[in-house]
């Protein structure tokens, strides 16, 4: 028998290291709740965590097997289960974050000093991390450069899903580890508990139910997900996915984060949606769609380019691991943040006076989810309106968000604030009151978030900065006036990152 460790890959259909293991014989699928990882973790994430293990402890269960899931230290719970349950090979997933390749590396040294076979695969992006580089063979930074590399990659065909056959008898995994008493048959000692097919609430882990809905888990519900957005959304994407009322975004970040889908099934998908975009482009005598901004051709494709995106802010991680904490990109002289306390947690609580950047953190709150327009606008006014250091903001969506990616969150927080590798420039600071009128012409996003302003005329509310206190009081008595005033905070910015450059902010 082998054990195959799930990490961030809750999914039997196309996994790789779960295929691979399969085909040699029997195997038994394992989770393990790590202390040091929950330390980083979030109530919402935890409760996502918890939905996404039930559906594939399910997934399990439909093919006569189940998951063993234990609670403590992988190096020390690994070897003591591939023991009892004799199995001679642990194989898992390569995750590319700094802490998953620290543990790793303990786990390959204990395994190694049991006597136990190990084996890692690689399974969670389509191109890894250090295969895609410059011509003089650095990492790439500017991802422009990047994506024409990515695009033109072999891709490999979605891993086969093991037969009911290949998997490890539910009974048999029961009697091997002791279900009933929490421990292991043989009294394994270094397993605080180890159970088959239990999985805890979040409150045995330390963390508290969430308020947010953290939407639906498990591989079923991606795919479903998936294909609707594909049949039709996906050919308007480009077009469409910057106005937050008309839902044409896919959704599928949550379902990526935590491997509810493999990424080469997802992009074999986007590729039989490119064979109809191809179609429908002829049909409409607009050759293969690549001159047409608009097109069907060129609206899949860039919807493609997210699933680029991602493994470009996973190669900058995976060179850069200080990015978590550090920006990216130094200033000669440091960035002086604000960091008004006030003003943070206004942001927080969606208060700001600020229409389109409320909805957004409501948003979060309710759903631990924002629209990707909106989370740049978020971002871009807490950096430059409240000049406030990014971190909070990373730490706060960290908090609150169902789908954090270190990866891609931390990405997206040092291009706000223009600290990150291929940033926007610190002089582009977003207008929340021209964001929110461009991208939600008709306040539909910013009402179904704010209740205060609905009602009120889209015109006023996209104003509201500019109202007296009287138009505001008779408007929206319960809505808060802005908290900044956007015109003077943007020449703050702009005074301030040239500072941090060594420049005089004065010329």
């Amino acid at each position: 028998m082998e054990l195959f460790w799930h990490r961030r890959d809750l999914r039997a259909a196309d996994n790789v290291g779960l295929a691979t293991a399969a085909d040699r014989g029997e195997v038994a699928g394992v989770f393990v709740f790590d202390d040091d990882v929950l330390a980083h973790a979030s109530d919402v994430r935890v409760r996502r965590l918890l939905d996404g293990l039930a559906a594939l402890r399910d997934d399990y269960r439909d093919r006569g097997s189940d998951l063993v899931v234990a609670r403590g230290d992988p190096e020390t719970v690994l070897p003591e289960l591939a023991d009892a349950l004799d199995a001679d090979r642990v194989v898992w997933n390569r995750d590319y974050s700094g802490v998953a390749r620290e543990r790793d590396a303990e786990v390959r040294k204990a395994l190694n000093e049991a006597g136990i076979e190990r084996e890692a695969h690689h399974d969670a992006v389509l191109h890894t991390p250090d295969s895609i580089r410059t011509n003089a063979g650095d990492p790439y930074s500017v991802y422009t450069y990047y994506w024409r590399k990515w695009t033109d990659r072999q891709t490999d065909p979605p891993a086969p899903t093991p037969e009911e056959t290949d998997l490890a008898d539910a009974n048999a995994l029961a009697a091997a580890v002791g279900a009933d008493d929490g421990a292991l048959a043989d009294g394994g000692a270094a397993i605080d508990r180890v159970t088959v097919g239990d999985l805890p609430a979040p409150a045995d882990l330390g963390f508290a139910e969430p308020d947010a809905d953290v939407g639906p888990a498990g591989t079923a519900a991606a795919r479903e997900r998936l294909d609707d957005f594909l049949s039709e959304a996906v050919f308007g994407y480009d077009a469409e996915r910057d106005y937050p009322a008309r839902e044409a975004t896919s959704r599928m970040s949550a379902f990526l984060k935590y491997g509810e889908i493999g990424v080469r099934e997802a992009y074999e998908a986007t590729k039989e949606a490119m064979a109809v975009a191809e179609e429908r482009a002829g049909e409409s005598g607009d050759g293969d769609g690549t001159d047409d901004d608009e097109g069907p051709v060129a609206a899949v494709e860039e919807f493609q380019q997210q699933l680029a995106w991602r493994e470009f802010y996973t190669q900058v991680l995976y060179h850069n691991p200080e990015v978590v904490s550090e920006n990216y990109k130094e200033y000669e002289e440091g960035i002086e943040w604000r960091d008004d306390p006030e003003e943070i947690a206004a942001w927080k609580r969606g208060e700001t006076g600020y229409p389109i950047v409320d909805a957004g953190m409501r948003q979060l709150r309710e759903e631990a989810f924002m629209h990707n327009r909106v989370r740049m606008i978020v971002a871009s006014f807490l950096t430059k309106d409240l000049l406030a250091d990014w971190r909070h903001g990373y730490d706060h969506f960290r908090e609150r968000l169902a789908d954090h990616d270190t990866a891609n969150d931390n990405g997206g927080w040092q291009w706000a604030a223009s600290t990150g590798t291929d940033a926007q420039p610190y002089f582009r600071i977003f207008n929340p009151m021209t964001q929110g009128e461009r991208y939600d012409p008709d306040a539909e996003y910013i009402t179904e978030y704010v209740p205060e302003l609905r009602g009120v005329d889209a015109d006023l509310i996209h104003e509201w900065n500019e109202l007296s206190p009287t138009q505001r009081a008779n408007a929206a008595p319960e809505y808060p006036s802005p908290i900044v005033d956007h015109s003077e905070r943007r020449e703050d910015a702009l005074a301030m990152y040239k500072r941090a450059r060594g420049e005089d902010p004065d010329e």
